[in-house]
């Protein structure tokens, strides 16, 4: 490969540089984040087993094949505080705020997954 000199590099280069980094920056905020999440949807079983508000703080006790899982709620976020599974892969996720988000528990069948005014397809863009 043939390395350009900084000295040929020209100011129309290094704005179209700029304005490159530019778009990339924006459209990583805008596409990247997701919606505020407004209520968390909890399931035990593959069932939905409650559909909670994240405006009101509350802890939810969900039965499961292991043994009960606790599902925290606190600040407009989510999280499972404690659960039976072995690895507490589920637990180690930590808080959930943005809508899509979603903490699984696959032993003990428990997931959250959080939800906002708008469904984010992201099977879509698999």
């Amino acid at each position: 490969m043939y390395a350009v000199p900084l000295r040929h590099i020209k100011i129309g280069d290094w704005l179209t540089l700029l304005l490159g980094a530019l778009c990339v920056a924006l459209l990583t905020l805008k596409l990247w984040n997701g919606d505020p999440a407004d209520r968390a949807i909890i399931r035990g079983g593959g069932k939905i087993f409650s559909v909670v508000p994240l405006s009101r703080d509350q802890r939810i006790e969900v039965p499961g094949p292991l043994g009960t899982s606790i599902i925290a709620i606190q600040n407009h976020k989510a999280r499972i505080a404690s659960d039976p599974s072995p690895r507490q892969y589920c637990v180690r996720q930590g808080w959930l705020q943005q809508a899509g988000e979603i903490a699984l528990c696959l032993p003990n069948q428990v997931s959250v997954e959080l939800a906002g005014s708008k469904k984010k397809y992201d099977s879509l863009n698999y």
